[in-house]
């Protein structure tokens, strides 16, 4: 069973991570909803918010990133950033889909955006922005 969590480690962490920072993005969505300020605004300030708290969790808990240096980080924080933006797309292009064309509950597309992004995120993480270099000798 411990070689089974081992082996599944990061998937672990990032479901584990991603229910929390998929926590901070509907608390932060939806009590701007409540506040009644538009959809698409809340959508970009609610990702902005997730997306700093994903990188912190995810560099440092659930893919172990080894950047040190200042050129490191920031590739790494960019090419995350870029990748967040990608699935903001995404995220917009479904909120927009069930919200304003079928007119239907804000709430229930978040909950179903979410599922799709997190997919789509951990993919690209573990595959562009957190991939392991070789190392040269």
């Amino acid at each position: 069973m411990i070689s089974s969590i081992e082996k599944y480690k990061a998937i672990i962490l990032y479901i584990l991570f991603g229910v929390l920072t998929t926590i901070i993005n509907l608390v932060s969505y939806t009590g701007m909803i409540y506040l009644h300020w538009n959809v698409q605004l809340s959508v970009i300030l609610s990702w902005l918010i997730t997306v700093i708290s994903a990188y912190l969790t995810n560099r440092k808990w659930v893919f172990n990133s080894k950047a040190t240096t200042s050129v490191e980080l920031l590739r790494e924080f960019l090419a995350f950033l870029s990748s967040r933006v990608l699935t903001l797309i995404l995220e917009m292009i479904i909120i927009w889909f069930g919200v304003q064309l079928l007119k239907q509950d804000p709430l229930i597309w978040k909950l179903i955006d979410n599922v799709v992004v997190v997919i789509f995120n951990y993919i690209i993480s573990k595959l562009f922005v957190f991939k392991r270099k070789p190392i040269n000798i």
